[in-house]
């Protein structure tokens, strides 16, 4: 009948629900990943770049083929997961423990998850401040060209990932620890994590969003 509300997910494009599901998830992991220092050859760097930079790679994939106003819809609606997971963690930790609990378990669950609050704060503020940072140049550097996209997207997280590594590593440490070679050790690895992967991500994400949208694929 004429006029009958169409239903939900007739209305929500098949990609962007499956970028925005998977881009919450990459949201709440980041954190818990991060506990953990990687070595990648002579780079070290902590081990949440590697979601961070797969929400970098959707939200350039999301600006790309949807438009940067639901880019920059997906960015402040991660703050909702982000912070939900940190309440549950700092709650979690707080409530009794069981008894019977396996030991080593017992005593690296708080080690690993619990963080001070400087720390979930500078979480929040580089979140926000380096993902619409990326959002915003990467619609910017349109100019270069629109097929140039994962190029874009590189130069994009490059400096975004700069920015947040700044914002992070000062907010979390400044007056705790030195903090110059800390910025330029995290700094060097995003740089080269975000030249060498993003391109491929959004090259991915894109033939992927297009195959679930029906779209030709019209390359990059």
């Amino acid at each position: 009948m004429s006029g009958t509300p169409q239903p939900l997910a007739a209305k929500l494009p098949k990609a962007l629900f499956v970028f925005a599901t998977f881009y919450g998830g990459m949201v709440c992991i980041a954190g818990v990943l991060g506990a953990k220092q990687v070595a990648l050859g002579p780079l070290a760097v902590e081990a949440g770049i590697f979601p961070f930079l797969l929400l970098v790679a959707i939200s350039s994939s999301v600006s790309a083929h949807y438009g940067k106003p639901v880019a920059d819809m997906l960015v402040r609606f991660g703050f909702i997961p982000l912070v939900m997971a940190i309440l549950l963690t700092f709650t979690v930790i707080q409530l009794p423990t069981d008894p019977d609990m396996y030991e080593p378990a017992k005593a690296a669950f708080p080690i690993v998850l619990g963080q001070s609050w400087r720390l979930m704060a500078a979480g929040i503020l580089a979140y926000g401040v380096s993902m619409t940072l990326n959002v915003y140049l990467f619609d910017k550097l349109a100019t270069i060209g629109t097929r140039f996209v994962a190029l874009r997207g590189a130069i994009a997280s490059l400096i975004s990932q700069v920015v947040d590594t700044l914002v992070f590593i000062t907010v979390s440490f400044y007056g705790v620890r030195p903090i110059a070679e800390l910025i330029a050790g995290q700094a060097v690895a995003k740089v080269v994590l975000s030249i060498v992967l993003v391109p491929l991500l959004i090259r991915l994400f894109l033939a992927i969003a297009r195959r679930l949208d029906g779209i030709e694929d019209a390359g990059l």
